[in-house]
């Protein structure tokens, strides 16, 4: 029987509603019509306040930002879904990625997302948000996901195209997260006949 599946969403969004959190929402979503028992965090940054801005090292945060980042660090999942602030991921969220320890992100599955106020924001995810996972020997998905404001209508997702590549993304880490058989999507996918060419809101715990 296997344990668990551990699924860590990590937002770092000071507002409320947030795009950025109704991204990871749907992804959310995804997960749990995939993984019957994925057990799913969630961590704010925002919400980890001076237990987390007044940190130096490691051994300057309050017990709730340890507990938020040891989540992060025992992950079987991380979800990133950012907001973009001018150019880049919020300072914030780049403080809390500093004080995590590097070792427990080897080979970790990550899903990347981020939200913008226009496309022009798209290449923020591959030119700044995936180095900084790949410097931490993470597997972040191939297939990330960005939405703009325009693609929301409160905390509904307007596009289509935005839940298919959440799906893309999830096959990416299929094996990685259950390396000793297949999701129920991949199962689904392969009782499918072949046919020729002619013939919300998910809960969780929330650690900030």
């Amino acid at each position: 029987m296997n344990s668990p599946l551990k699924v860590v969403v990590l937002s770092a969004s000071p507002n409320t509603p947030s795009t950025s959190v109704t991204l990871a929402d749907y992804a959310v979503a995804a997960l749990r019509r995939r993984y019957d028992d994925a057990d799913v965090t969630r961590v704010d940054v925002y919400h980890l306040g001076p237990g987390l801005t007044s940190a130096v090292t490691r051994t300057d945060v309050d017990a709730a930002t340890e507990k938020a980042l040891e989540a992060v660090e025992d992950s079987d999942l991380l979800v990133v879904s950012v907001p973009t602030y001018r150019g880049s991921y919020p300072g914030m969220f780049k403080h809390f990625m500093d004080i995590v320890r590097q070792r427990p992100f080897d080979r970790k599955p990550v899903l990347l997302m981020a939200t913008g106020g226009s496309p022009r924001h798209m290449l923020m995810i591959d030119h700044v948000l995936r180095p900084l996972f790949v410097f931490l020997h993470a597997y972040t998905a191939p297939t990330a996901v960005f939405a703009t404001s325009a693609d929301f209508d409160g905390g509904r997702v307007l596009d289509p195209a935005i839940p298919q590549r959440i799906d893309r993304a999830l096959d990416d880490l299929a094996s990685l997260l259950r390396p000793n058989g297949t999701d129920r999507h991949a199962a689904d996918e392969a009782k499918e006949p072949v046919r020729t060419s002619d013939g919300g809101h998910p809960s969780g715990r929330s650690l900030a």
